[in-house]
């Protein structure tokens, strides 16, 4: 009688990029290894919403995958500026669980950070409108983007992720106090991240998810190469002690705070 497998740990990529070349060319590989390591849900990212109907195909045609749509940072003065109507439509589709990736980049594009801000500002205001999260980047730019964050806070209460967090403690702590969710990425298993692991170590543990923003930032032992969903796994198992929780506990604990920051993805995983 042969063994009984281990079971898996119920985990979820909550931000990635499907459709970028480096996945779509073998997606149900890629998702086939999501599974295989626990993986049963992910969140695939439209940055550019021109590309919008391809991200929505893939969450159409694969159960365990939804999809969140926006304009990223770094091509804010590059795309035509969305509406909140724009957005507003899009968010009726059924798969669709997220407004953005939007926020602040002033790393690389600092010399467009007014249009990124007016960016920000309308994507503040659709995720008002449906009720769906805000997903958030943020690099180099904590100031202007605590101080929108909270005047959008103070006009109407918002849910938002603060995705792939790797800011200052200062921001987290605003975040934080606004209600908001940090979502830990890949960066923080690195060896020399432990001052961002602090960081995840003082916040209250219902405020916490798991990402891999693939195909980037893949955690040891992969560093350097192509990120996958699948990956979340190892970050998982790098963060989860932590906090002085096994892989399996941080795992559902992450998963149970993805199912509140997104209720509607919780609602068809239910519904399936």
């Amino acid at each position: 009688m042969s063994p009984t497998a281990p079971a898996l740990p119920d985990l979820v990529d909550s931000h990635c990029h499907l459709d970028f070349p480096d996945l779509i060319e073998e997606l149900p590989e890629v998702i086939a290894r999501a599974r295989a390591a626990g993986v049963n849900r992910m969140v695939t990212i439209c940055t550019r919403l021109g590309n919008e109907p391809g991200v929505r195909a893939i969450a159409e045609a694969h159960p365990e995958v939804f999809y969140a749509a926006g304009t990223h940072p770094m091509s804010a003065h590059e795309e035509p500026l969305v509406t909140v109507e724009t957005l507003v439509s899009l968010a009726r589709h059924p798969r669709f669980v997220g407004i953005g990736e939007t926020g602040l980049d002033y790393h690389y594009t600092a010399e467009t950070k007014a249009i990124q801000q007016t960016s920000l500002r309308i994507h503040i205001e659709a995720a008002q409108e449906t009720g769906l999260p805000l997903i958030i980047h943020a690099r180099d730019a904590d100031e202007d983007m605590e101080a929108i964050l909270a005047e959008g806070m103070a006009r109407r209460p918002y849910a938002c992720v603060m995705h792939c967090f790797s800011s200052g403690p200062r921001l987290a702590e605003a975040a934080l106090e606004m209600g908001f969710t940090l979502s830990i990425s890949g960066i923080a298993a690195f060896p020399k991240s432990q001052a961002l692991r602090d960081i995840f170590a003082r916040a209250p543990l219902d405020r916490l998810i798991l990402e891999t923003d693939s195909p980037y930032l893949a955690p040891p032992p992969h560093r350097g190469k192509r990120n996958e969903p699948a990956y979340v796994a190892h970050t998982a198992a790098a963060l989860a002690p932590v906090f002085g929780l096994t892989l399996h506990e941080f795992a559902a604990i992450t998963t149970a705070n993805f199912d509140r920051v997104f209720p509607r993805a919780a609602r068809a995983a239910k519904a399936a």
